[in-house]
């Protein structure tokens, strides 16, 4: 009977899965919405026929090979979601099918393929199916109010997913695994235009993260500023002392803090500029170990972008700065900007579900808590507002005398509409 129940209730979510592989298109892209809206109809029908069965803690313990009950929730929930075989059911087995199947769902969810049921991989497994489909709902709201114009080349940063897209004509050229930030320092929602590639750059400090950060780690070591190879300037530029400085009491710095260039610099060896109202850009980092977590939501509001040099040759081909000419660059240890031929809009987005482009449905933590009614419209990119018309200075035109009439006296005005 259950068996008969799943493959009714997976239909269309198996439907779904089954499809080949189309074109590279992006997760954010002019296909999104009909393709996010196809998953909403699928999970919905699966909604109607009870959702999915629940994960027991106890597979978490699994292993390939391994039989028992718990193998058999484990499928159940596998072919309610469409990662595994409706024919695949009967047994007890963790076998070559179940790992296959695991991995298939770890990879729609963002997390690594290992094929056996971790922490986050039972959390995921477990929520319930009215949650994904409030998930779908908010992508498909964002989108439907989205400002940004998809050019034939811009990049996508999706926030909940921790992911860079780089892409052309439709198609995606680049991925990269991404470092956004954290609950308390959120990545904002912005449409941008990528202006310059600098290399080997300076990090000043936002006053915020030296108030929050660098004070305290002063009070505890008075070092940190010369171990970190920050400078301490004010006026002019002059640099100061930081042994001059009383910490303890400090609330409201009268310099900035300068990082100078270099492999420890925390915006490692490249950043990538794009001005916008909330100062935040892309970057290396000297922390690459933080790209092997799956939960990569560590920054302070910038996006850190793994292989973002290869990112970087992406957006200046056309020019001499091929990825070797990079290097060689960057290798010299001079700081160096280099202005793109033309300008690349990006756009920095929350989506916490959709489906992509090869018909797999996807799901991402709702990390900063906006798939809600007010945090749909605060977290969706708002159409740009053109810029007023430049108008011309007009010179005054002297009034032409007035016409008299046979009598000598000007005639009476006409009376006019009111404005």
């Amino acid at each position: 009977m259950f068996l008969r129940n799943a493959i009714l209730a997976t239909a269309a979510v198996a439907a779904l899965a089954a499809l080949p592989a189309r074109a590279n298109e992006a997760s954010y892209g002019p296909n999104t919405y009909d393709r996010t809206l196809e998953a909403l109809i699928a999970h919905e029908d699966v909604a109607a026929r009870g959702g999915w069965p629940k994960v027991p803690a106890g597979a978490a313990s699994l292993k390939p090979d391994s039989r028992g009950p718990d193998v058999v929730a484990l499928k159940q929930r596998l072919v309610a979601g469409g990662d595994l075989s409706a024919e695949a059911l009967p047994g007890d087995v963790y076998d070559a099918a179940v790992v296959e199947a695991v991995k298939r769902f770890q990879r729609r969810h963002g997390l690594s393929d290992l094929g056996t049921v971790g922490r986050l991989t039972l959390k995921a497994m477990n929520t319930p199916v009215e949650m994904r489909l409030n998930q779908l709902t908010a992508t498909l709201e964002r989108l439907k109010g989205n400002g940004f114009n998809f050019a034939s080349r811009y990049v996508v940063v999706n926030i909940p997913g921790a992911s860079v897209e780089a892409v052309e004509n439709g198609e995606v050229k680049e991925r990269h695994l991404a470092i956004v930030g954290r609950p308390d320092r959120p990545s904002p929602v912005i449409q941008a235009n990528i202006t310059s590639v600098n290399l080997n750059p300076y990090w000043t400090v936002p006053m915020s993260i030296v108030k929050a950060d660098i004070i305290p780690h002063m009070r505890k070591d008075p070092t940190f500023i010369a171990k970190s190879n920050m400078k301490l300037l004010g006026a002019e530029n002059k640099e100061i002392d930081p042994a001059s400085v009383k910490w303890a009491t400090l609330s409201n710095p009268y310099f900035y803090v300068r990082q100078e260039p270099g492999p420890t610099n925390s915006l490692g060896q490249l950043k990538i500029d794009m001005p916008n109202s909330d100062a935040v850009y892309m970057h290396d980092t000297p922390k690459k170990t933080l790209f092997r977590n799956d939960v990569r939501f560590n920054s302070s509001g910038c996006a850190r972008i793994e292989g973002v040099r290869d990112l970087a040759a992406w957006l200046l081909e056309g020019s001499e700065w091929s990825r070797q000419a990079i290097e060689d660059e960057i290798a010299k240890g001079e700081r160096k900007n280099i202005p793109l031929k033309k300008a690349v809009p990006v756009a920095w987005v929350y989506l916490t579900g959709w489906q992509g482009a090869d018909g797999q449905v996807q799901f991402r933590d709702d990390i900063y808590g906006l798939d809600t009614p007010q945090g749909i419209v605060t977290s969706t990119i708002q159409p740009r507002k053109p810029k007023p018309k430049a108008t011309a200075a007009v010179p005054p035109v002297r009034p032409a005398a007035a016409p008299k009439t046979a009598s000598g006296n000007p005639p009476a005005a006409q009376a006019t509409a009111s404005n």
